[in-house]
């Protein structure tokens, strides 16, 4: 058996039930919606975790513990193959990074990453450095300057 000779079961999907349509289908008039009320009107209908009034569970338990994931750091990252634009012995900055359109926001800070092939001697100055980056930049002769 190959990948693309592999077929369904027959009637293991099912039509979407199309629901207002003329007489015969069964769904028609009001759809299956009833009559009246919140959830007949086109965007009606409650929020999730919306339970008629009644505080939520969500807002019933306690809540416990410490989460430093609003204190984390994300970095805009950039491959050494990105580089290879720059003219050998060109400085590089967040700035002219962000200028050329290489990132498009500087977040926290800029890391680089030891992705791809560096061919150039460059000074790279950025927030932070992978180990491969850092060593392939100062192998070509380059600098890898810590913000």
């Amino acid at each position: 058996m190959k990948l693309h000779t592999v077929k369904p079961n027959p009637y293991a999907t099912k039509a979407k039930k199309r629901v207002g349509r003329g007489p015969g289908s069964g769904t028609g008039k009001t759809a299956g919606r009833g009559e009246n009320g919140q959830n007949s009107r086109s965007g009606g209908g409650v929020r999730v975790g919306f339970e008629g009034g009644q505080t939520p569970l969500f807002r019933r338990l306690p809540k416990r513990g410490f989460s430093n994931a609003k204190f984390k750091k994300v970095y805009a990252v950039i491959n050494l193959s990105d580089l290879n634009k720059f003219e050998d012995g060109a400085t590089i900055t967040p700035e002219i990074l962000k200028d050329m359109g290489l990132v498009k926001k500087t977040l926290d800070g800029i890391k680089v990453l030891g992705s791809g092939k560096l061919e150039k001697k460059l000074t790279v100055k950025a927030h932070k450095f992978s180990t491969s980056a850092s060593s392939q930049i100062e192998k070509l002769g380059g600098k890898a300057e810590v913000i």
